[in-house]
């Protein structure tokens, strides 16, 4: 898709349907590889229309890399050179042309893991959508004064025992998310970062992943049925 200063890949997944309401996935660090194709795969499943954009291609087009400890230094240098003014633009204008497609049936959720749970959020603070769901995003406990710019029922989920998002900036986002409405937060205690990205050996945690999943289903079929 265009934007002002460029273009870059839109990646669509549609149910056996052919249509149904659609998903906005933002990648992690990974890239969009086969980790987000497994989740976008999970989501046809359940009846949406998928499309995850190409969050890196100021830095290099359709960039992907293993999910492995030697390759992890690659993914965390991907981040380190993102454009954090213009990423959230892409996303805003990914989740329009998301609204545009004709597969589409006009309602549309988010979805981001990792650096792709952050720009969720983010993504929440300045347009709307029928549901948000934020997995572990490092940037979202830095981020909590635009929480009153969020108008789209929102989910977190976090880990317990993340070791890049200290347990006391998680406990910051639970005490901002009380009481409001439309709002939930979800601590598996057990879970590290990235615990379900179930192509990383090195992060994936079954019994946490499961758990979350399932409330990201709940969530979703209450906001966004498909």
């Amino acid at each position: 898709m265009k934007v002002p200063d460029g273009e870059f890949r839109l990646h669509v997944w549609t149910p056996e349907s052919g249509r149904g309401p659609g998903i906005l996935l933002i990648q992690e660090i990974f890239g969009v590889g086969e980790y987000m194709d497994a989740v976008a795969r999970d989501l046809t499943a359940m009846g949406y229309v998928v499309v995850a954009p190409d969050m890196f291609w100021r830095i290099e087009p359709d960039w992907t890399t293993a999910h492995s400890e030697e390759a992890l230094p690659e993914g965390l240098s991907m981040v380190s050179r993102f454009d954090w003014d213009k990423g959230p633009d892409d996303v805003e204008a990914a989740l329009e042309a998301l609204k545009g497609l004709p597969e589409v049936d006009g309602r549309v959720g988010v979805l981001g893991f990792c650096f792709g749970g952050t720009l969720a959020y983010l993504l929440a603070t300045r347009a709307e959508a029928d549901a948000v769901v934020s997995f572990y995003g490092s940037g979202v406990p830095a981020a909590l004064g635009a929480l009153d710019a969020v108008r789209s029922p929102l989910q977190f989920h976090f880990g317990g025992a993340d070791d890049y998002i200290p347990r006391e900036d998680v406990a910051a986002v639970e005490r901002a998310v009380a009481g409001r409405d439309r709002m939930e937060i979800h601590v598996q205690e057990d879970g590290g970062h990235a615990f379900h990205n179930r192509k990383a050996p090195m992060f994936y945690q079954p019994e946490p992943a499961d758990r979350a999943w399932r409330l990201t289903e709940d969530f979703l079929r209450r906001h966004l049925p498909a």
